[in-house]
């Protein structure tokens, strides 16, 4: 099967288009014939070596794909061959895919596959950091850093639905920001000095109440400029290549808190994440939710997809398709 493998740590350039052997669904497990598969920033980080020296290479990426049941391994029952679905899965980047029967979802014939990988990372990613994580109450108001990105796209959505009264979200191109507003949220531009003054102003001097960064770094430490009393921090990346430096002296002054969110402890709970993916699933087959794809490339493209995820060219999700 035609699949693409990271050949060594590095830049994009080091994914390459190869041919390697159809998996086999051991116990307990599932073969996918992939129709999609979601590009993360997760398999960004793992291809610059963010997962650590230890990584046996060639390797393989794609922590999401959405297509079809080929077979299944001993001691699973469902879903049937054929069934449509999306899981978490062994190397997405592929023709054919591996995942674990308990990170398979099934989905109706109203969700379209190509939108359904955006739901397991960055749905699941986003719904769980308001609210599990900021414990989001209606009424309060909302800043997501990086709003139009894949992510930060549906978070805004959620923060919406669950009755925030004030949404804002930064980015730093027209385009985005154009998104943005097109989303129902105030769009901010971060590269303004004064964004932290235009955050105030959208919610009468008060601040939010919650933040949800993915940033870091600057961004992180001037998001308390515009944080109310009692306001929560949720940080959950780095994109802007550092990570968030805030102490507890800083955090004192307004009772302010920094809560800590990261998927990777989500997976030992595959149960819980199914249920939540689940709801996410009825929310975009009614109609609910819209996951925007920036980026719909062929897998032999994987290296362009990555490069414009590094690039922030993107607007919503990319995916790949074999």
């Amino acid at each position: 099967m035609k699949a693409i493998r990271m050949h060594a740590v590095g830049g994009p350039e080091v994914l390459r288009l190869g041919e390697i052997d159809v998996p086999q669904p051991g116990a307990g497990h599932v073969l996918l014939k992939v129709e999609a598969a979601g590009v993360t920033y997760g398999d960004v980080m793992k291809r610059q070596g963010g997962f650590g020296p230890d990584l046996s290479l060639p390797a393989g990426l794609g922590l999401v794909a959405a297509g079809r049941v080929a077979s299944t391994g001993a001691g699973v029952s469902a879903p049937a061959p054929s069934t449509r679905v999306m899981a978490w899965v062994e190397h997405g980047y592929a023709e054919y895919a591996l995942a674990a029967a308990s990170a398979v979802v099934p989905l109706p014939d109203a969700v379209d596959l190509r939108e359904a990988t955006a739901l397991p990372v960055q749905g699941v990613t986003a719904y769980q950091t308001l609210h599990d994580a900021a414990r989001l109450q209606p009424g309060e108001s909302v800043l997501i850093h990086a709003a139009a990105g894949g992510v930060g796209n549906l978070a805004v959505q959620f923060a919406r639905l669950h009755g925030a009264s004030t949404v804002i979200g930064t980015a730093s191109r027209p385009g985005k920001l154009k998104h943005i507003r097109g989303l129902g949220a105030v769009a901010v531009d971060y590269t303004d000095e004064k964004w932290p003054q235009h955050v105030l102003d959208a919610t009468d001097g008060k601040g939010v109440d919650v933040v949800l960064d993915s940033v870091g770094g600057d961004i992180s430490t001037r998001s308390l400029e515009c944080l109310a009393p009692f306001g929560r921090i949720v940080t959950f990346g780095a994109a802007g290549g550092s990570p968030a430096a805030l102490t507890g002296m800083s955090l004192m002054v307004k009772n302010q808190s920094v809560i800590g969110y990261g998927l990777p402890g989500q997976m030992q709970n595959p149960a819980r994440l199914a249920e939540v993916v689940g709801k996410l699933v009825q929310l975009l087959a009614g109609g609910g939710l819209e996951v925007t794809i920036g980026q719909m490339l062929p897998l032999e493209e994987a290296e362009q997809a990555h490069r414009a995820i590094a690039g922030r060219d993107v607007v919503g999700t990319t995916v790949l398709l074999p």
